[in-house]
């Protein structure tokens, strides 16, 4: 029996290692024209770097800093077998080992205002078979809705406004109306930010909604501020492909485990229920091994290490600290993942674990 229609999961998400030299270089084998890439520096102390299509070549924000969009020599083009990068010494460091996580969209999104129950007009690009959505709008200063181009509810967003310096916005499904993360922060769940939110992802029309928070001078300014262009990054859940969830921990070395349905290629935590904790991020191609897996952190800027953490399995993951980040007992977690390879697909190969 098959747990997914989605047997080659790398058609759409894939991790690439290079190695920087300081100047220009075309990085191959990413085995599509991304449409996302997000990198980062594993053996210096650097910036994450994310980068679009929709928003184009060179034009950088990051997962660690409020800041707004940097044009940059990051990412000078998306190609048809991966991307061509610049001397940006944070994506492309003289000797330093990078790691980029690609995904692929592609299908043009230009809806205007009224259209498909989206209020807000916007421009995007998006795949329905990976329920993957890049969107870009314009602030009005209203709150309203955007559509992504995708059919039935959102599972997950990250949102950025990308005109200046304002927070990181998270929404996982699990939450409530008013309440989201920072990504570039370590807060736990922010209820009704003053400055606005993304509401419950609740519509089953392919839109998420923007909530102006109180009363103050810029009620919108995270999300739908005038005079401010907004980007979002929006995920379905897909069967053997993508998952968006959360665990509680345990406070064991014999953690929780979560249950995916397939071998994880990628895998980022928050902490939800307390703050001073960070993100923590994992794949399957940078060195490690169960369970030491090696560990970067979207809200840092830290080098790469390493720790018994986490077995990556054929099936989900399994928490192996008493980390805070990670598995602190009674204290809940939300989590994205994306495949490496279904449990068992179309062709009833079972996938092993790491």
């Amino acid at each position: 029996m098959a747990y997914t229609t989605i047997n080659k999961s790398t058609d759409y998400f894939n991790t690439k290692l290079y190695t920087g030299n300081g100047g220009t270089q075309s990085i191959t084998g990413v085995g599509f024209q991304p449409d996302w890439v997000w990198y980062k520096n594993r053996s210096a102390t650097a910036n994450h770097g994310l980068f679009d299509a929709v928003r184009g070549a060179t034009k950088l924000i990051q997962s660690n800093s409020t800041g707004a969009e940097q044009t940059v020599s990051g990412i000078t083009s998306f190609n048809s077998d991966g991307f061509g990068i610049g001397a940006d010494s944070d994506g492309n460091g003289n000797g330093n080992n990078i790691v980029s996580w690609n995904w692929k969209a592609g299908t043009s999104l230009n809806n205007s205002a009224g259209s498909n129950n989206g209020s807000i007009a916007s421009t995007g690009s998006f795949s329905t078979t990976s329920g993957f959505s890049i969107v870009k709008w314009s602030g009005s200063n209203s709150a309203g809705t955007v559509y992504t181009g995708l059919s039935g509810k959102i599972d997950f967003v990250i949102l950025k406004n990308l005109s200046t310096t304002r927070n990181w916005i998270v929404k996982p499904k699990s939450f409530s109306a008013n309440n989201v993360l920072y990504l570039q922060e370590t807060n736990s769940t922010v209820s009704s930010p003053g400055d606005g939110w993304i509401g419950a992802l609740t519509a089953t029309n392919g839109t998420i909604s923007l909530v102006a928070g109180g009363s103050g001078s810029n009620p919108l300014k995270n999300v739908n501020e005038n005079g401010s262009d907004y980007i979002a990054y929006c995920f379905q859940e897909k069967t053997g492909y993508s998952k968006f969830g959360s665990y509680a921990g345990n406070g064991s070395t014999n953690g929780a485990f979560v249950y995916l349905g397939f071998k994880p290629a990628f895998v980022i935590f928050k902490k939800t229920s307390e703050s001073g904790n960070n993100w923590r991020l994992f794949d399957n191609k940078r060195l490690g091994y169960n369970s030491s897996n090696s560990q970067l952190y979207p809200n840092l800027n830290n080098v790469e290490d390493t720790g018994t953490n986490l077995d990556i399995l054929s099936n989900g993951f399994k928490v192996l600290t008493t980390s805070g980040d990670m598995n602190n007992n009674g204290e809940t977690y939300i989590y994205m993942a994306f495949a490496e390879a279904p449990l068992v697909g179309t062709n009833n190969v079972p996938c092993t674990a790491r």
